[in-house]
């Protein structure tokens, strides 16, 4: 059993998946806006319930590691650390990029058509900026650094879009009213719905199965969170 956890962002999610039949038991996604403390280890406990899982049975942690607000990504690493210590058998553990997970679910959509689209998955970093990088159809278990990521307002994030013309892009995470009509002067995007684009918990699942089939295991210990400006 995998027990995923993503509190990089307001919306928080929890989910627990059985690796052995690749089956998504049980996930509760929240906002939780300042409330990741408060809220993160009842929501795992109640998702383990749900499953009808016990703790004893988690062989596996997954968490997403940034971009994201600075206090949350710590919630989501610090949870997971103590989970796996506090286990009787060390858990294999993997840590994804918030983004990689925001993109995961349309890349093998964006691949069909006659012009395979990227996808560009971003999240808001707050006083109008954004951070956001772009993932080509083949790139489920690309885990991009620091370097790969953009940052800035929003006009130096529809400038980076501009620059795919006129290859389609499909943009994938929670825009604001500002950056909706910003980007509906860009012809060669597609703004995906917004429900539909959340990023959840159970996406970080498979995905983080994905990982830990293709040997992409990470040290718990040395587990960091992947931060584009200072703290």
């Amino acid at each position: 059993m995998l027990l995923a956890l993503d509190t990089a962002t307001a919306t928080a999610s929890v989910a627990v998946y059985d690796r052995q039949r690749r089956r998504l038991l049980s996930e509760i996604t929240w906002q939780a806006r300042r409330r990741h403390t408060q809220d993160l280890m009842p929501a795992v406990e109640q998702a383990l319930v749900y499953a009808g899982v016990g703790v004893e049975q988690i062989a596996a942690l997954a968490v997403t590691t940034g971009p994201g607000s600075f206090t949350g990504v710590r919630i989501g690493i610090s949870a997971v650390k103590g989970l796996g210590l506090g286990m009787a058998h060390a858990p294999q553990t993997v840590g994804v990029p918030t983004l990689s997970v925001t993109a995961a679910p349309w890349l093998d959509a964006a691949a069909g058509g006659a012009s395979p689209a990227a996808v560009c998955a971003f999240v808001q970093a707050g006083r109008g900026r954004y951070n956001w990088a772009f993932f080509d159809p083949g790139d489920l278990l690309r885990r991009p650094g620091r370097d790969e990521h953009g940052a800035g307002a929003s006009g130096e994030f529809c400038a980076a879009l501009a620059a795919f013309a006129p290859q389609p892009v499909w943009l994938a995470g929670e825009p604001d009213v500002a950056l909706e009509q910003e980007v509906a002067e860009l012809d060669h995007i597609c703004l995906l719905d917004g429900v539909s684009a959340l990023r959840r918990a159970g996406h970080l699942a498979r995905l983080a199965d994905r990982h830990l089939a293709a040997g992409n295991e990470d040290d718990l210990a040395g587990l960091q969170p992947l931060y584009l400006q200072s703290p």
